[in-house]
């Protein structure tokens, strides 16, 4: 039995395929680069930025709610009740052991450190005051709070390092009080009581 001449329809011309692998290569290069030149928007994505950081500790443990106020040079101030002024913002507010325990994959985690952290994104000059306020205390007669101040640009510099004493709930007392300068230089460090929590 004689086969036909004519092509089977399994058959393909080379041409066909060189075109068709060319195309494809062209169609794959067209999407790298369109992925390159138009990469995908990250919403929200704010490099975090600080000049200074300022932070007060207190006893691990304890019941009591310490308050870190930061008034800056332009008025604001920065407080449990306004964590975001100008420059400035109230990473955390820690009540004492009130807000200690989180629930991690089921578990109950207690973190007993209790520090307030305001970080300063920028360089205003001026007068800056930092307060602390007892505003719920223990059976605890006084309590010590560390506080200090840390230049973060262009190298990590301690500014400021101190314990102010609390002796009783709804005590405020300035536990430090500085100058920025343009160039982010500090100067006039003193601890000069200025109340901010009344104003």
């Amino acid at each position: 039995m004689r086969r036909g001449t004519g092509r089977s329809h399994y058959e393909q011309d080379p041409f066909t395929d060189l075109l068709f692998n060319a195309l494809l290569g062209f169609t794959l290069l067209f999407m790298i680069a369109v992925t390159s030149i138009n990469p995908p928007t990250r919403e929200g994505d704010i490099p975090a930025k600080a000049e200074m950081i300022i932070t007060a500790t207190w006893a691990d443990g304890s019941q009591d709610d310490i308050d870190t106020w930061v008034e800056s040079p332009d008025g604001e101030v920065v407080w449990y009740r306004n964590p975001e002024g100008g420059l400035m913002h109230l990473d955390r507010d820690d009540r004492g052991v009130e807000n200690d325990s989180l629930l991690v994959d089921g578990l109950n985690v207690v973190n007993p450190l209790n520090q307030e952290v305001v970080t300063v994104r920028g360089i205003l000059p001026g007068d800056y005051t930092v307060n602390v306020h007892r505003y719920r205390g223990s059976d605890a007669a006084v309590l010590p709070v560390e506080v200090s101040v840390v230049k973060v640009n262009p190298r990590l510099e301690v500014v400021y390092y101190g314990s102010v004493e609390l002796r009783a709930e709804g005590q405020e007392r300035t536990a430090v009080r500085f100058n920025v300068d343009r160039d982010g230089g500090i100067s006039g460090i003193n601890t000069l009581q200025k109340n901010l929590v009344s104003q």
